[in-house]
């Protein structure tokens, strides 16, 4: 089971709708086939397995990272090619809470004669997966806000220039939270000051996870590199200064949305992300954006990396946060996580 869900790891970040899934065939104690889930609508872990496998399959032992589907959807259902195969038994890391299966594939299999033995390793196949289960029962990606700051908390000087605050082993790291993303949201302020590709170094370009920019009232550079990308999308709200004229060359696709208080609505955007399919969501944003999805509701981690530098009492705050007035209105957080990166250190915390 831990070689199937080190398969499986291999599938994030491109996967999303689907969730990550490894599978390895087993008999006589020897591996005679193992897959993993590679993209939407390509085979799915356990097929690639038993065709590896051929005819070996009869009466082997399939361990799998989540439970097999038994309904027809891109692909055809797996339960159903594994009784056929004559697969002895199935272990399972962890059910799958999609409603679609939940429990069905299971059951399936059991009443088809194969024995199941659910539960091997099944923190570590729910932790792997957790954007999925999470848009699974909450409806919305599993986010996380990203945040590179100095010791006395700012994130640029006052002038807006922020390269670099942390170091290279910093970056590089952020490089493993966009690898694992299905997409990644960023606003216009940040495009248009920083020019980033928001890219996953080394990636082809039709492999890039999806990159939203928000842009109420499509502020948006016409020059900027990230708009030459595939997989690129500006949400914006209106058009007051009619700049979709300038905006006609470029790749980036362009979705209106409806705005709120004059900004583009957030619950809207969260909604659109579900049913776009995202499971996990990187924000890297400016304080803006960042302080409106903290106070929204709308995270799960925030991630910080501190550098130890200062940057000095006119520079630009950490988040933006608007609604705080008194003390019982302050947002409490526990620590996930806390470790060195490079010479930085990054803090991961949850809200309580």
């Amino acid at each position: 089971m831990r070689e199937a869900l080190n398969l499986a790891k291999k599938g994030l970040g491109f996967v999303s709708p689907n969730p990550c899934v490894g599978a390895v065939l087993v008999k006589d104690d020897q591996i005679i086939g193992q897959g993993y889930h590679a993209q939407a609508g390509d085979d799915h872990a356990e097929v690639i397995a038993i065709n590896e496998a051929g005819s070996l399959a009869k009466d082997a032992y399939l361990f799998v990272t989540l439970e097999p589907c038994n309904h027809h959807g891109k692909t055809p259902p797996c339960a159903e090619l594994i009784v056929k195969s004559g697969i002895k038994k199935v272990f399972i890391s962890c059910k799958d809470n999609n409603p679609l299966v939940s429990g069905r594939g299971i059951e399936y299999l059991k009443s088809n004669n194969v024995e199941v033995d659910l539960g091997i390793l099944e923190n570590e196949a729910i932790a792997l997966n957790q954007g999925f289960f999470h848009r699974m029962k909450e409806k919305k990606p599993y986010i996380k806000i990203k945040i590179a700051s100095s010791l006395d908390g700012n994130t640029s000087l006052k002038t807006g220039e922020s390269k670099w605050i942390t170091s290279e082993h910093s970056r590089d790291d952020v490089q493993k939270l966009r690898a694992h993303s299905c997409a990644i949201l960023s606003g216009v302020g940040t495009v248009n000051s920083d020019n980033p590709k928001l890219n996953v170094r080394g990636r082809n370009h039709d492999k890039q996870p999806k990159r939203f920019i928000l842009d109420s009232h499509l502020s948006i550079k016409s020059n900027l590199e990230i708009l030459q990308q595939e997989n690129v999308f500006i949400v914006y709200g209106d058009d007051p200064n009619n700049n979709l004229s300038k905006l006609k060359n470029i790749k980036a696709k362009l979705i209106q949305m409806p705005q709120k208080n004059n900004r583009i609505d957030l619950s809207y955007v969260i909604s659109y992300f579900n049913k776009f399919g995202i499971n996990n969501l990187l924000v890297e944003a400016g304080p803006t954006l960042s302080g409106a999805m903290i106070e929204s509701g709308f995270f799960n981690d925030l991630i910080i990396y501190i550098a130890p530098v200062l940057l000095g009492s006119e520079a630009n705050n950490l988040i933006k946060l608007t609604q705080i007035k008194t003390m019982k209105q302050r947002i409490n957080f526990s620590y996930k996580d806390i470790r060195s990166i490079g010479s930085d250190i990054r803090i991961t915390l949850e809200s309580i």
